[in-house]
């Protein structure tokens, strides 16, 4: 016995004295001695810590974002989805907590090793269907009799929604998330041991009347590689990286050689179906620019400068002459 738990006679009489007046009971000692000792789950190991917990959970909290923007203008309503939670368990008992028939995809998130799992409740699955096909959002659970055409949709609308996995982890790690296998029975994808600690980081998501979960699964043999980069250590080493001045100047040398598309519009028209349908080779279509009036001039899409066609060298050319400024800017400034 260690010499800090050994008793001196002092108290051994102290202590025998209180038994016997009645001022500590035996069932007293035993109920202390018992508050020591705490149970452990082998089965279920805790090989995350909270800090990693929190991390995972503020990355997907960015992907609930990013989800919420691509899936309400994909449906054409809005769709609101949040982080409810993020928990590690055994992976035997994730499958055991989602329903025997549901939507489950297989992705792998190149370049780290292993596959996540994906686990969309159908409820929310068969009303942003119901969606695409022209519906209100109206769910019908029939999980087990899918056609093809509705398997093909599903899988187009998860497949666009979850490439947004690689920009709420880009402040981590560069991946590059690819779908490997579409199943609806659980039972059949065995992603890792049924003993093997996975995260799972649960998503409500509402669209309409409609509410239900997105599961997302991540063994933890997947995030091993990385499982350093997710303390608030490299969060705050990360910060401090991105405000020294040799790492910003690296930054403003990659963004100098982006490339932008420029596109120099020299108008625009509307005419009827009746009169596209009834256009030929060298009829004329009248814009709503005059000749002299100047070009404007995007870039991504977005009105940037004023400019006039020309030629350089026998090629065409566009220079440009003036900032375009819309209504309000300068108010605004």
């Amino acid at each position: 016995m260690p010499s800090e738990e050994i008793l001196s006679q002092s108290e051994i009489d102290a202590l025998l004295s209180a038994l016997s007046t009645g001022e500590l009971s035996a069932d007293e000692i035993k109920e202390e001695e018992k508050q020591k000792v705490k149970t452990y789950d082998f089965k279920r190991a805790l090989r995350f810590s909270k800090e990693q917990i929190r991390s995972l959970t503020r990355i997907h909290e960015n992907l609930a974002r990013l989800l919420t923007t691509h899936l309400s203008a994909k449906l054409r309503t809005y769709v609101q989805v949040s982080v409810t939670s993020a928990d590690q368990l055994p992976y035997e008992e994730f499958v055991r907590s989602i329903p025997k028939m549901t939507v489950l995809y297989l992705y792998e998130l190149t370049p780290l090793d292993g596959n996540m799992l994906i686990e969309i409740n159908p409820n929310i699955a068969y009303a942003m269907l119901d969606r695409i096909l022209g519906g209100d959002g109206t769910s019908v659970n029939k999980i087990d009799q899918l056609t093809d055409i509705e398997e093909e949709l599903m899988t187009n609308l998860f497949q666009s929604a979850f490439k947004s996995l690689r920009d709420a982890w880009e402040t981590v790690i560069q991946v590059e998330p690819e779908m490997q296998s579409f199943e609806v029975n659980p039972q059949f994808l065995q992603v890792v041991s049924p003993n093997e600690t996975v995260v799972v980081i649960s998503l409500n998501t509402i669209i309409g009347e409609t509410s239900g979960m997105i599961n997302i699964c991540i063994p933890h043999i997947v995030l091993e590689p990385i499982i350093q980069k997710l303390s608030v250590s490299y969060w705050m080493q990360t910060e401090e990286k991105a405000e020294d001045p040799e790492n910003a100047e690296a930054i403003r040398t990659q963004l100098k050689r982006s490339r932008l598309p420029i596109i120099a519009e020299l108008g625009q028209s509307e005419i009827t179906i009746e009169e596209f349908l009834q256009l030929s080779v060298g009829d004329c279509i009248e814009l709503n620019k005059k000749i002299d009036e100047p070009m404007i001039i995007k870039v991504q899409e977005v009105p940037k400068f004023f400019g006039q066609p020309g030629k350089v060298n026998k090629n065409l050319a566009i220079q440009i002459l003036d900032y375009f400024e819309e209504e309000g800017d300068e108010a605004d400034e």
